[in-house]
C-alpha cells in the first residue's frame, strides 16, 4: 500500500528525500548535517539543531526513520517507500526542467525543489510519458520507477582509478551550482569518455583526457572523488 503524503509535511519529506541521498552516497546522518541541509530549503534560511532533532524524533514515531548508534538516522521501509516518491519527482522534475523548458543544469536542483511537493500525480506521471520513461536525471541520478525500482551500472569514484584507465563519466554531486558550471567548462558531464593520465604525488590532483577529441584537464581529489564513473566491466 503506498504511503499517504498527505500526513507529512514539506519539511518531513524533505528531511526522509536528504537521508536517503545522503545513503546512496554512503554518509552517515547527523543532526548538524541534515539542518544545514534543510536550511537551504527553507525559506529564512535558518534551522536549529533542536528543531531537527524533534522531527527525527516525530519521524521515529511515525516509523519512517530509525536512530543506529553510530551511524546516525536510517530510513525505515516506510520513510524508504516516502523517499523514493519524492526523490522520483524531484529527478524527473530536473530532467523536464533541462530537457522541456531549457533550463541548465546547474540551476534544475534548486527550482524543482519549488515544486516538487506542488505538482500532482497526474502531472508526474505526464513527464515521465513526455520523458520517455528516463532513468536518470541531468546528474546522472538514477529515477525511481514507480514500483521503486532503481536501474544503475556498477560505479566507482574517479578518484579510485589508476593511471592508463578508461571509464565513462556517469553521476556527479548535484549540491553546488558553482561546481556543476565548472564540471561544464571541463566537459566532465554524465556520458563524457575519460582516461586517467596521472596523480599526482602527495595528494595532489588528478590529470585526465576528457572527451572526443580528448582534451587534457586537470580536477583535484575532492572534486574526483565525488564524481563517479562506469569503467563497463
Amino acid at each position: 500500500m503506498a504511503p499517504d503524503l498527505r500526513e507529512l509535511s514539506p519539511r518531513a519529506k524533505d528531511c526522509l528525500k536528504v537521508i536517503y541521498k545522503l545513503s546512496e552516497r554512503g554518509e552517515r546522518v547527523t543532526t548538524s548535517q541534515m539542518r544545514d541541509r534543510l536550511a537551504l530549503l527553507e525559506p529564512s534560511g535558518q534551522l536549529s539543531d533542536a528543531a531537527v532533532t524533534q522531527l527525527f524524533k516525530w519521524l521515529a514515531e511515525q516509523g519512517y526513520v530509525r536512530h543506529v548508534p553510530y551511524h546516525g538516522v536510517k530510513l525505515s521501509e516506510a520513510g524508504r517507500q516516502v523517499a523514493l516518491i519524492i526523490t522520483r519527482r524531484h529527478r524527473l522534475l530536473e530532467l523536464f526542467l533541462e530537457q522541456v523548458m531549457g533550463y541548465s543544469w546547474d540551476r534544475v536542483d534548486a527550482e524543482a525543489e519549488r515544486m516538487e511537493h506542488a505538482i500532482s500525480h497526474e502531472f508526474e506521471e505526464r513527464m515521465d510519458a513526455i520523458l520517455g520513461w528516463p532513468t536518470v536525471d541531468p546528474h546522472g541520478d538514477p529515477i525511481p520507477r514507480k514500483s521503486g525500482e532503481i536501474i544503475a551500472p556498477e560505479t566507482q569514484p574517479l578518484l579510485e582509478l589508476a593511471p592508463g584507465s578508461e571509464a565513462v563519466v556517469w553521476r556527479v554531486q548535484d549540491d553546488n551550482a558553482e561546481q556543476l558550471r565548472y564540471l561544464s567548462r571541463l566537459g566532465i558531464t554524465p556520458g563524457a569518455a575519460v582516461r586517467v593520465v596521472n596523480r599526482e604525488p602527495f595528494g595532489g590532483p588528478l590529470r585526465l583526457e576528457v572527451g572526443a577529441p580528448r582534451m587534457e584537464q586537470t580536477v583535484g581529489q575532492e572534486l574526483a572523488s565525488g564524481i563517479l564513473v562506469s569503467t563497463g566491466r
